[in-house]
């Protein structure tokens, strides 16, 4: 087994904290906010001070995780604390990343059971129980496309995988029934794709605007579907798959789902 020191080889663990940002709500999630990019909101988060609790001291090295599933976390940052700015309730500190370990930021996977409540750790009191799980070949927005039965993605990441050649490759040579679920209030939507850029171009659809065009949908604030609504696949089709078929299918899969009756389909 290889721990995160074989790694990293801090000298001085003493002066090392680390902090797990887990995925609080369906507006704090780290490796969404990740995905798309938005460094500034999860180092904010990072060196964020609560009301009378001060996360570091000046001059110590901070240690940036996000939880990807279970025990599974992405190393993104580790930098020095360079000034307090005495604040509480916000971010609390100045610092300045450390050169030599941002080839592993984005990359180095580590597991580590979590049992504290919380978030910070100092380094000594955890370092051993963090084994390295695995070193990305990419960056881990870079992921590669999993495969038709294996996506499930918040409208965050489905926003952000449209942009990836693997990915776009995939979705715009397969016709396909796909499905929208409201993690809020668990209505479910049934779609087909089979047109232009097939699932792609449905897609992009709901990315540009979160209706689509569909009419349940429109009565809904698109803030509203960017922090509830997720997408995943049901079934997929040939792109020579005559359309009447993809059709007959999704009627099925409304029927099987009862999306007309309890969820967002209105025909």
């Amino acid at each position: 087994m290889i721990l995160l020191n074989d790694i990293l080889n801090f000298d001085n663990l003493d002066n090392v904290k680390i902090r797990f940002n887990l995925m609080f709500s369906d507006n704090w999630n780290p490796s969404e906010i990740y995905r798309m990019r938005d460094f500034s909101t999860l180092l904010n988060g990072h060196y964020h001070n609560y009301s009378h609790n001060r996360s570091y001291k000046e001059g110590q090295i901070t240690v940036g995780f996000l939880k990807i599933e279970d025990d599974k976390f992405l190393l993104f940052h580790v930098g020095k604390v360079t000034k307090d700015l005495n604040v509480f309730n916000g971010v609390g500190y100045e610092y300045e990343s450390i050169p030599k370990y941002e080839k592993y930021c984005g990359r180095l996977v580590v597991k580590f059971q979590n049992s504290s409540q919380n978030m910070v750790r100092r380094a000594v009191s955890v370092i051993d129980d963090i084994s390295v799980h695995e070193i990305l070949s990419d960056d881990f927005s870079n992921d590669k496309f999993p495969g038709y039965d294996n996506v499930r993605l918040s409208w965050g990441e489905m926003h952000s995988v449209l942009q990836k050649d693997s990915w776009k490759t995939a979705l715009e040579n397969q016709k396909a029934i796909y499905l929208i679920t409201d993690k809020q209030s668990g209505k479910m939507y049934v779609g087909s794709a089979s047109g232009e850029q097939m699932l792609l171009g449905r897609w992009k659809s709901y990315a540009r605007n979160g209706h689509g065009g569909n009419v349940e949908l429109r009565q809904l604030t698109f803030d509203y579907i960017q922090n509830n609504f997720e997408y995943s696949v049901l079934e997929i089709f040939k792109s020579t798959t005559d359309s009447s078929l993809i059709i007959e299918r999704e009627s099925w899969w409304k029927q099987t789902l009862k999306s007309r009756q309890f969820g967002y389909n209105s025909n």
